[in-house]
């Protein structure tokens, strides 16, 4: 399609059936955070009262490591490594293990051990580690974040708040290896000499209890209590769930999500062909072509709420035109954000008229 200026359509849909919302539920936690993929907080409490994190500090380690060090790299574990305190997967002096075997032991098993190989290996040591997630955290935008360590043991200015371990959530799953990693229930990765295997098992027990449910990560020591970051996905709608010092987090992040989920309903706010513009066509054997949307637009949105669409079309296009070619987009907005687009293409094919020569201008 020749570059053309484009028009800009506004027209909105306003679903108005009454809402069925669930009750906010209740909770356990000193704090909690329950946010959309994009950032949208759905309900909250002590949000950003600063608080320890745990081995939820494991998400921002998996992160800093995917954006330094390729999966395969093979790493040569520190001695320095070995023996570190809390939960671990045995990693002996000189053994060698791939970087991604490391992030499974890290997300799945919580491994210490794991996280002080992987720190040495992309710094050369844990404090310059910290130093690069300290660094992270700032580029997210993160004021009410610090790290001491990799693995989340206590730490005087080891902290976080809800919130802001939401948005660290959020930004780690949108890395497709970082998703994979912490939505596997069980792994196994071979012993140092190749002479049998380590079996990992997720300690996060919602990805068996909750169907919806894609990662991310548990924590506890004596001094934080127990800490969870979870995340599900339902028909395109992402909800991240956070709480801090919770004895009954596995009943809360069920309730939390079911909560949220209830705010939204999935809707098919264009059917296949629903849309029709008539765009003029120049130096054709036909004055115009019809586009249309060749697919449904399904997406989930707040019961009630309403969805604007943005149908970006040119003023004309020149002859020459082909059926199914794309002309155009419409774009969908819930709350001001892109939620969705879809093409607009061709109807029909519009060919150029023939060139005529001197002789047939003149009427010969």
């Amino acid at each position: 399609m020749k570059k053309t200026r484009f028009l800009s359509l506004f027209f909105s849909f306003l679903f108005l059936l009454a809402p069925s919302l669930a009750a906010v539920p209740s909770d356990s936690a000193d704090c909690a955070v329950l946010m959309t993929g994009d950032g949208e907080i759905l309900y909250q409490k002590n949000a950003d009262k600063r608080r320890g994190m745990a081995s939820t500090t494991k998400i921002m380690t998996a992160v800093v490591a995917l954006e330094h060090v390729p999966l395969d790299r093979v790493v040569t574990v520190s001695g320095k490594a070995v023996g570190v305190e809390g939960s671990s997967v045995y990693l002996s002096a000189n053994e060698k293990i791939t970087m991604e075997n490391l992030l499974y032991a890290l997300m799945l098993q919580s491994a210490n051990d794991a996280a002080a190989a992987i720190a040495i290996e992309v710094a050369g040591s844990v404090e310059a580690f910290a130093d690069l997630m300290n660094e992270k955290a700032r580029e997210l935008g993160l004021s009410d974040t610090h790290f001491e360590n990799p693995h989340g043991l206590d730490g005087e200015t080891h902290y976080t708040t809800a919130r802001e371990l939401a948005m660290i959530a959020a930004y780690a799953l949108q890395n497709p290896d970082f998703a994979r990693i912490v939505s596997t229930v069980r792994r196994t990765v071979p012993l140092h000499d190749g002479s049998a295997t380590r079996v990992l098992v997720n300690h996060n027990r919602l990805l068996r209890t909750y169907d919806d449910v894609i990662g991310v990560k548990t924590g506890f020591t004596k001094r934080c209590g127990r800490t969870l970051v979870s995340a599900a996905r339902r028909d395109g709608l992402t909800l991240i769930c956070v709480t801090l010092c919770d004895g009954d987090d596995w009943r809360d992040h069920r309730a939390l999500l079911d909560y949220g989920f209830s705010l939204y309903e999935t809707a098919t706010v264009l059917e296949s062909g629903e849309a029709s513009y008539e765009i003029p066509v120049c130096g054709g054997r036909q004055k115009s072509v019809r586009l249309s949307n060749p697919d449904a637009v399904t997406l989930s949105r707040k019961k009630g709420e309403e969805i604007t669409v943005k149908a970006e079309i040119p003023r004309f296009l020149y002859a020459g035109v082909e059926q199914g070619d794309v002309c155009g987009t419409l774009r969908f907005f819930r709350g001001g954000k892109e939620v969705a687009s879809c093409p607009l293409v061709a109807q029909e094919t519009v060919e150029k008229n023939p060139k005529r020569t001197f002789w047939e201008k003149i009427g010969f």
